[in-house]
């Protein structure tokens, strides 16, 4: 089951070095190589860490092990550490995902619920992850399911997933699952869905995940470093799209 986390951080290099880290109120950030990392984090923390000591300063690749802790804070900063390398504007670019040098408006047309609209009509869609205005963008054309960890009224819990996702033409699953462990089983879940998205702006832009059967995963690069680290750390209250740009990496062929 370690395999998919063994091949994010195998194709780190060995030679960037962390230059911070930090633990906001819902979200870690680490910095390495001009650029940033960030994920979220389920607040459960019922075991110690796997890294002791001072995590500043060392290989970004060792620090992206801590994926694989069963803490789930340490989990993040791993996650964010992967992120640090895969969603920085020049690995990004050098995917052949399309980031922009400087800022522009947010484009619409790369948030996965919106371009999927008609993809999804008279489909079975579900959607591992309550994500905004799910109701308004997707759920009138289709048949859709919404699985949260934390469900609100009218989702189903996570162990539906076991249930759910092997019916479904259409998954949608939210890149917490990285950090959380869940995401290989959902990926097995979801082997007979059309297409298999990744969603959210902590999910990591690494074509490790086509392998896996993804085909589409809807990220975020945060092209201005220092307001990306103001709104993670809690000192601006704005929200995180504001710090880069949304993007979309697709699996060959698609």
């Amino acid at each position: 089951m370690w395999e998919l986390y063994d091949a994010l951080i195998e194709r780190i290099p060995d030679d960037i070095i962390v230059d911070d880290i930090v633990v906001g109120g819902e979200m870690t950030y680490v910095e390495a190589n001009g650029g940033i990392g960030f994920a979220g984090y389920r607040d459960y923390i019922q075991r110690a860490p796997m890294m002791t000591g001072n995590r500043i300063g060392k290989p970004l690749k060792e620090v992206a092990g801590c994926v694989k802790s069963w803490n789930l804070l340490e989990a993040s900063i791993g996650h964010s550490a992967i992120n640090a390398w895969y969603n920085h504007p020049d690995t990004a670019r050098r995917a052949g995902i399309e980031v922009a040098e400087k800022k522009r408006v947010e484009e619409r047309l790369k948030d996965p619920f919106i371009k999927s609209q008609n993809l999804v009509k008279g489909k079975k869609v579900c959607v591992v992850g309550h994500f905004p205005f799910l109701e308004k963008l997707i759920a009138p054309v289709c048949d859709m399911s919404i699985v949260e960890w934390d469900p609100q009224e009218g989702d189903y819990p996570y162990s539906a997933c076991e249930y759910l996702l092997p019916e479904c033409d259409y998954a949608f699953l939210t890149c917490a699952a990285v950090g959380d462990k869940s995401m290989p089983r959902l990926l097995e879940l979801s082997e007979n869905a059309e297409m298999v998205t990744i969603v959210g702006p902590g999910t990591p832009l690494s074509s490790v995940f086509f392998d896996y059967g993804v085909s589409d995963l809807s990220g975020f690069v945060a092209t201005d470093v220092a307001l990306a680290k103001r709104i993670l750390a809690g000192a601006e209250s704005r929200r995180i799209f504001g710090a880069g740009m949304k993007v979309q990496y697709l699996r060959p062929g698609i």
